[in-house]
């Protein structure tokens, strides 16, 4: 049943994920630090947070085929709700780790890239929410039988 309402949830949290790619985290008018060596914060600044936005993509995406195993798949999307709270969480820590002087003087600009992975996690829960309702109701069918 590929078009259950989890199934369109965690394809648009997929591409919450996937538009990381093409939006940006910060923006400057200075090039300074290393993550801002183009004036642009993006994913490809660090290797990790490269491979943290490619797991999550593969998480979201590849849970969808995983309908017949709603257990397996209400597990991968709790994984995908962790990645969308990881990914913010380290871009921010990695940038201020680099970056705090430049913080003081009010040079960087956020951009729309560091709010995606919040949508990406409300649409996971969704996932998960709908999930789980589907597990009960299959539950409730069985009993009856």
């Amino acid at each position: 049943m590929i078009q259950r309402i989890q199934s369109i949830f965690l394809l648009l949290a997929g591409g919450s994920f996937a538009s990381l790619f093409g939006l940006s985290f910060a923006t400057s008018e200075k090039a300074t630090a290393q993550f801002l060596a183009d004036k642009v914060y993006n994913i490809n600044d660090h290797l990790l947070l490269l491979i943290l936005v490619c797991l999550a993509i593969v998480v979201s995406i590849g849970s969808i085929f995983l309908f017949k195993n709603r257990g397996l798949q209400l597990r991968m999307g709790y994984f995908s709700i962790i990645l969308s709270i990881l990914i913010p969480l380290l871009a921010i820590g990695l940038f201020y780790g680099e970056a705090s002087s430049m913080m003081s003087t009010g040079e960087i600009n956020d951009e729309l890239g560091i709010y995606m992975p919040i949508l990406s996690l409300l649409f996971s829960f969704l996932a998960v929410r709908f999930i789980g309702k589907d597990e009960k109701l299959v539950q409730s069918m069985d009993r009856l039988r």
